[in-house]
């Protein structure tokens, strides 16, 4: 995940460094509804819930009557912390147009007769799946800028809800999926950037640099998620498994991992999927870099919004596979022109340099 072909294996949007700054996990900012979710009669199913208060806000706020992107809206917003404009970003949809819908949606929670019911088991598991998709993208705001103060906490703090979700014991092989998948991209990131703050592609990366006891972990859950489901993080954790588990770059078991894009694909259709499946398969021996370019330029939808600046990179990658350097050139450029956040700039500049006139 550290190379313009890799980013894509996430949901990851390029953050701002100053909204990082800002991003508060604890975040107490909805603590009347936090206290009327408390207010309910006696549930169906009851339970003990051990997760964390910041686990409780989150699935507090991913209210059912409420549409599933304004959910996550809301738990990014409120419970941890991220600010509305890069909420905005993140979910592809205009400021103006995310601070309305924030608005009227604590409106209607607050008008709502419905409560939550920690007790409840039956609400915390059609909750947890809304709880684990804000705890993925609370991770990747870390994720977005490694070298920043902030980083490192917001990435341990997203850790440590995954695994209070783990711990809560609803949610089924997801919980294990996303935690896995946390793991293992975690215990790698002291080799993503060098001593300058550079970035390192995962090609070159040193793996001794790797977190063992945290990519066994990350193993062995990965394994369980997958042998009893396939869900998205499910999936998304398998990928990340085979990446450990190579000795290195030329051993990866790219036609694995091109299965399991399918397999996510079907299950979660979103440009990121898509645009990294097409990197796996364009490194597979079943498809190959041209067939692989020749897919990824049918699907017009990569090349424009949040994605385009991953899909020219991508697209230069394959062309490098392909033995068409001037095309790389152009296309790398392109995304280039695109990317906001300088390492990534200075990374694909790089790249430039390196394919020559």
């Amino acid at each position: 995940m550290d190379n313009p072909a890799a980013w894509i294996t996430t949901a990851a949007r390029r953050l701002a460094v100053d909204a990082i700054r800002r991003a508060r996990t604890a975040s107490r900012a909805l603590p009347a509804l936090a206290a009327a979710a408390r207010e309910v009669g006696d549930p169906v199913d009851v339970f003990a819930f051990n997760g964390d208060e910041r686990l409780e806000l989150i699935l507090t706020v991913c209210h059912p009557e409420v549409a599933e992107e304004t959910r996550l809206a809301l738990a990014l917003r409120f419970a941890c912390g991220v600010p509305t404009r890069d909420v905005a970003t993140m979910l592809l949809i205009a400021e103006t147009t995310m601070a309305a819908r924030l608005t009227r949606a604590k409106k209607h929670l607050h008008d709502s007769p419905i409560r939550f019911a920690l007790a409840d088991v039956r609400q915390v598991s059609e909750r947890m799946p809304d709880a684990l998709s804000v705890i993925a993208l609370m991770y990747t705001v870390g994720y977005a800028a490694p070298t920043h103060e902030d980083a490192a906490r917001l990435r341990a703090d997203a850790i440590a809800l995954a695994r209070d979700a783990h711990r809560v014991g609803v949610g089924g092989s997801e919980t294990s999926g996303l935690l896995a998948l946390l793991l293992l991209t975690e215990a790698r990131s002291a080799s993503r950037v060098d001593a300058t703050g550079e970035m390192v592609e995962l090609a070159t990366a040193d793996r001794t640099l790797w977190d063992r006891r945290m990519l066994e972990e990350g193993e062995s859950l990965a394994t369980s998620a997958l042998t009893s489901g396939t869900g998205r993080f499910a999936l998304q954790a398998g990928i990340a498994g085979i990446h450990a588990l190579a000795p290195s770059w030329e051993e990866t078991d790219w036609d694995g991992i091109a299965r399991l894009y399918e397999g996510l694909v079907d299950l979660w259709p979103s440009p990121p999927a898509r645009l990294a499946r097409i990197v796996a398969r364009g490194y597979s021996s079943a498809v190959g870099a041209a067939n692989a370019r020749l897919e990824l330029d049918a699907d017009d939808e990569l090349f424009s919004g949040a994605t385009a600046a991953q899909a020219f990179a991508v697209r230069a990658e394959l062309d490098i596979l392909s033995g068409e350097r001037a095309s790389a050139r152009d296309d790398l450029r392109a995304s280039a022109a695109r990317t906001a956040d300088p390492v990534v700039r200075r990374h694909l500049e790089r790249r430039i340099a390196s394919l020559g006139d």
